[in-house]
């Protein structure tokens, strides 16, 4: 018996190479990543008074508050949207490999693995990170 091979992300999973409904690519996630966190800097200094030039010293818990309006934008835009802003704006979704709606714990488990970074930079081979396998999720192009 001899194992299959992929020869493109998301082979495995019965998703097609190129167009609607394939993987979503690096270049798209990292610039829907930064997307999203500069939208969330910007509210968190516009409506929760982050100071971004603040000394460590001086900032305190606010330096926490682009990352806590950043979780928030993930949880909330996901099962509504099908992704976050910048997902969607770079022409991504997020779906439920099982099919279906993604539900509320999903983007709950994404979004905690998200923040930690570790788990969003550990990828298998049908370029998923660790934080949507986990959550049973994959980020294809729409």
């Amino acid at each position: 018996m001899t194992d299959a091979v992929n020869t493109y992300p998301g082979e495995r999973l019965g998703m097609p190479q190129t167009g609607s409904g394939s993987i979503a690519r690096p270049g798209r996630r990292i610039g829907a990543l930064l997307i999203d966190y500069t939208a969330a800097t910007i509210i968190a200094t516009g409506f929760l008074g982050f100071d971004q030039f603040a000394l460590p010293s001086e900032a305190g818990l606010s330096q926490f508050a682009p990352l806590v309006v950043f979780a928030v934008l993930q949880i909330v835009f996901i099962p509504t949207a099908g992704g976050s802003p910048g997902h969607r704006i770079l022409g991504m979704r997020l779906i439920r490999l099982g099919g279906g709606w993604v539900g509320l714990w999903r983007p709950i488990v994404r979004t905690l693995l998200l923040v930690v970074v570790i788990p969003a930079v550990i990828w298998d081979a049908d370029q998923r990170g660790m934080h949507d396998r986990a959550a049973g999720l994959a980020l294809i192009r729409a």
